[in-house]
């Protein structure tokens, strides 16, 4: 499948601050793909660079196999951004935000009107498409501003922190509007983001960034494997087993420790498909299992994880 975003080595230099530092990453189509990092890290200037917005100051970007740099206007045909602040006339209202933009954009006048009556169904904005932009809370001006990035059906969104500012309620529709894009209609998305919560629910895959430099990549359970490559479970017993059941569980292979006391145990194991087997050695021994429970390790557990190891 070829990549609708490859970036190899990607730099951008601001005088004596290296803002982007060698990144590396490919974006495939219908994914939900996440920069996260810090303020700083880097994100929205690498947002910029793959919109044609900067110039790169060494390595190189292909968005639809376009150079951004040099064809930055037929990159951005095929782009929405959202931006942290949304960009709109406040003084106009939502359709006429909607219809100004859509002009913009080379949407023919036939199917304008049709086009912009969609996007405010669709984000939940038709009753109030008349009233102006300045009446609307900052929920609503964001997503009159995903609808706006969206307008022209781009094949590839931009997100760059999506929810920023929004109280929970707000970043809460904003977020599932984001999952429905993605889930429904296979949109292929990047998002910029400091929100591990909303970056683990939203995300197929992430780059951890710090100071421009990209430190960990891939989805939640790739990273986990390489921080932790050994996985902890807890078991729990309905009854203690038997004297001999640690002795007989540290054996089997695959198992690396065993700990606890009583009905509560701890397992570590070499990998999750070794857990079956302890759960049906167990039960060969007359245990009585009531839970069995692999530890989980969040995208925050991840992400202060490899942060901690750049200080």
């Amino acid at each position: 499948m070829t990549a609708i975003v490859e970036v190899n080595g990607l730099e951008r230099v601001f005088g004596a601050n290296r803002a982007v530092d060698g990144m590396t990453f490919h974006v495939q189509p219908g994914e939900v793909f996440g920069l996260l990092g810090p303020n700083g890290a880097g994100k929205t200037t690498t947002v910029r660079l793959l919109n044609g917005i900067l110039p790169p100051s060494g390595g190189s970007a292909r968005v639809f196999g376009l150079d951004p740099a040099s064809d930055g206007q037929r990159v951005r045909q095929q782009t929405g951004v959202l931006t942290e602040t949304p960009a709109l006339y406040e003084r106009l209202s939502a359709y006429e935000n909607l219809a100004f933009f859509a002009t913009l954009t080379g949407i023919p006048e036939a199917a304008l009107n049709g086009r912009v009556l969609e996007m405010l169904a669709f984000f939940g904005l038709e009753d109030r498409a008349k009233d102006k932009v300045e009446t609307y809370s900052k929920g609503m001006k964001q997503r009159l501003a995903l609808a706006r990035a969206l307008i022209h059906k781009p094949p590839l969104l931009f997100l760059d922190e999506p929810t920023s500012g929004l109280d929970p309620e707000a970043a809460q529709h904003v977020n599932a509007l984001i999952a429905d894009l993605s889930h429904q209609n296979g949109q292929t998305i990047l998002l910029a983001t400091h929100n591990l919560l909303e970056a683990q629910r939203l995300c197929d895959r992430v780059a951890v960034m710090n100071k421009g430099r990209i430190l960990a990549m891939g989805s939640l359970k790739e990273l986990s494997r390489k921080l932790w490559p050994v996985t902890w479970v807890d078991i729990t017993f309905w009854q203690v087993p038997a004297e001999n059941a640690t002795g007989s569980l540290k054996t089997l292979r695959g198992v690396k420790q065993v700990t606890g006391q009583s009905v509560a145990w701890q397992v570590q194991v070499e990998g999750e498909e070794v857990i079956p087997q302890v759960v049906q050695h167990l039960a060969a021994q007359g245990a009585s299992i009531l839970k069995v429970n692999p530890r989980d390790y969040t995208l925050e557990d991840i992400y202060f994880a490899l942060q901690a190891g750049e200080k």
